[in-house]
């Protein structure tokens, strides 16, 4: 038995990347997964081929999770192509950067919008369709809690805020035995994050394990806290960051 047999899950923003990663794991411990991806199609179908190569099940749902109306609609349509729902995965998100003073009023509602209004409309959306006893993780940054140098203002807040929104929401959906959790990663190896960037030194000169992280590493994090053996474990933020804000 796969730790996820049986269990229905849909990520946002799950076609490549953490989220890439995240659909594979969830699909490789026996779940069915939906994700969605916002463009670049052939990756989203390549990596529903590859689950499928290994014996699994996904679906791709193209949606542009900072309209309100189309992350309804995802959840609606991931849930109804499942059979219901046991596990959502937040992961959309975007960093809009850059100096104080030329940041516009619409990019703190571009920001705001995906990285935390869609998260919060996303769980609205996946309670009323969700099981009880089911799994709803978000993923967010490290950045929340330390800000390494200026430009990031928009960006760390609107990370801060899913701190208090996890709490909360662990609150409302806890008598039904639906846990909620935060997952901060530091410094993971993308295609927007690369080691070698011109970030990779400034991190790693403050961390531990002087290294990016894996995808994989995140979406094993992921992977437990969608699992059985985390049905106690709610409210809380987890730090996957090689020791960076140790």
């Amino acid at each position: 038995m796969k730790r996820l047999d049986g269990k229905c899950a849909l990520v946002t923003g799950g076609s490549r990347g953490i989220g890439g990663a995240i659909t594979r794991r969830l699909a490789a411990e026996g779940a069915r997964v939906g994700f969605t991806y916002l463009a670049r199609e052939p990756e989203a179908q390549t990596l529903v081929g590859s689950i499928a190569d290994a014996g699994g099940e996904a679906f791709a749902v193209r949606a542009d999770c900072a309209d309100p109306a189309a992350l309804q609609a995802a959840v609606e349509t991931g849930s109804s192509r499942l059979g219901g729902l046991d596990i959502l995965v937040n992961n959309a998100g975007l960093a809009v950067t850059g100096p104080l003073e030329d940041y516009r009023a619409e990019d703190f509602d571009r920001q705001f919008g995906l990285n935390v209004r869609a998260v919060f409309l996303a769980v609205q959306a996946a309670a009323r369709v969700m099981r009880d006893g089911g799994r709803i993780i978000t993923i967010g940054s490290i950045i929340a809690d330390l800000t390494l140098g200026p430009g990031s203002a928009l960006y760390a807040s609107s990370k801060s805020a899913l701190g208090g929104l996890t709490r909360g929401l662990a609150r409302d959906l806890g008598p039904r035995g639906i846990t909620v959790n935060l997952v901060q990663p530091g410094p993971i190896d993308t295609e927007r994050n690369r080691p070698d960037g011109p970030a990779g030194p400034i991190f790693h000169a403050r961390m531990p394990i002087a290294r990016h992280g894996k995808p994989e590493e995140v979406a094993g994090l992921v992977a437990y806290l969608a699992s059985p053996e985390a049905g106690f474990v709610t409210g809380t933020t987890i730090a996957i960051d090689g020791g960076l804000s140790a």
